[in-house]
């Protein structure tokens, strides 16, 4: 729904937004959203931050890495980690941020045809690779009610 790069640009970066399907993304006049396949992307970036699609965490991990020359951060399943602690030693993973309370993410079809998003049952994290990090990542929890 462009609810990352939305929330980038309201606190001052430079962010566009891209998707398998274009949804009518608000917020992206004066620079386009593009419709495009993420494993075609070539193109050196400063930083991704995205939410993947989840049947291919691990190949969307790595291509980003591949692509960003800063940081790659990627909301994550929590019951997916434990399955990927093989390969994810591997990489320079820094930070894990735990969000709390659970959020609801239902697909962005749901919320255009009028579905309200609550409820959630799935436990979702940020996880926040380094380019150069070394070592164990840091685990954090991110309160969304927090004052």
């Amino acid at each position: 729904m462009g609810r990352i790069p939305a929330a980038a640009r309201l606190h001052g970066y430079d962010a566009l937004g891209s998707d398998l399907v274009d949804r009518g993304f608000p917020g992206f006049a004066e620079r386009p959203f593009y419709e495009r396949d993420f494993f075609t992307v070539s193109e050196p970036f400063d930083n991704i931050v995205c939410n993947p699609p989840f049947d291919s965490l691990q190949e969307f991990a790595l291509h980003a890495l591949k692509l960003a020359a800063g940081k790659v951060a990627m909301i994550w399943p929590v019951p997916r980690l434990n399955a990927a602690g093989h390969w994810l030693r591997d990489t320079p993973l820094r930070r894990v941020w735990l969000m709390t309370p659970r959020p609801s993410m239902p697909p962005g079809q749901n919320i255009l045809d009028g579905e309200k998003p609550g409820g959630g049952t799935v436990d979702f994290c940020w996880l926040v690779w380094e380019k150069g990090y070394k070592g164990n990542p840091a685990l954090f929890w991110l309160n969304r009610d927090r004052d």
